[in-house]
């Protein structure tokens, strides 16, 4: 499986990106999906992650009520909506394959990644 993240740039604090991910082929279908981020010199964390059917969404503290994941399964793609955006949200955004159907913010029950996208947010 290869996933390919797209949407990556610049934007000024308080502005608004979209990332999407497509994967190479449907075997994501039943597997919930999610977002990762990593700044420089730091761990990499969970942003969000959605179930199998959409039906289950969960986020991060600092990034809940301004990220959104949705998906398409008939696309085979995982979107990250991004708002208000601020420059502590700047990182290298992955998406990722889940070994599970729910969704879940442990970075080792993923199994399949993608390269990432460059998000830098201005002050």
């Amino acid at each position: 499986v290869q996933l390919q993240a797209s949407g990556g740039g610049l934007v000024q604090a308080g502005g608004s990106l979209t990332l999407s991910c497509t994967a190479s082929r449907r075997t994501n279908s039943n597997n919930a999906m999610g977002w990762f981020r990593q700044a420089p010199r730091k761990e990499r964390e969970f942003v969000g992650s959605i179930s199998w059917n959409g039906g289950t969404t969960i986020y991060a503290d600092n990034v809940r009520g301004r990220f959104t994941v949705s998906r398409d399964r008939a696309k085979n793609t995982v979107y990250l909506q991004m708002s208000s955006l601020k420059p502590e949200d700047t990182a290298v955004y992955y998406c990722a394959v889940s070994r599970f159907s729910y969704a879940g913010r442990e970075l080792n029950t993923y199994n399949y990644w993608g390269q990432g996208t460059q998000v830098t947010v201005s002050s």
